[in-house]
């Protein structure tokens, strides 16, 4: 790494324990909760954590859609990969940010599409190779 670069990095670092604070502070705000038991869990280690969390908080507030929208977001992706304890998360906050019960149910019910087409199309490609045409 480059001299100015270190610098840089090291002085970021030198204010990493207010950096954490200020994290688990935007995401209780972001999420209108008390941050869930992971993000404790990953701040015991604050270096790894200042960087990783500034790119959560970002990357979950991106600038190319409203609150709302990227609440939906990881409500559908909490779905998909059955991570209810999330899903209870991002449905509070996205009914905060405005989202309606049908809201919230069409974008379960899309991440279930989604699933289910996954499954389908790795499940039948093991399936052609297992048990070929016989055209």
């Amino acid at each position: 790494m480059n001299p100015e670069t270190q610098t840089t990095i090291d002085e970021f670092l030198g204010k990493k324990e207010d950096v954490c604070d200020g994290i688990m502070d935007d995401f209780k705000q972001t999420l209108g909760l008390v941050p869930p038991f992971i993000l404790p869990i990953l701040r015991e280690r604050p270096d790894s954590f200042a960087f990783n969390g500034l790119g959560d908080l970002y990357t979950f507030n991106p600038e190319s859609m409203d609150r709302k929208t990227a609440e939906l977001a990881a409500v559908s992706a909490a779905a998909a990969i059955g991570a209810d304890a999330c899903l209870k998360v991002h449905i509070g906050a996205a009914l905060s940010e405005g989202a309606t019960r049908e809201q919230i149910r069409d974008t379960i019910s899309i991440a279930a599409l989604i699933g289910k087409t996954g499954i389908l199309g790795a499940s039948f490609r093991v399936m052609n190779k297992a048990i070929p045409d016989e055209e």
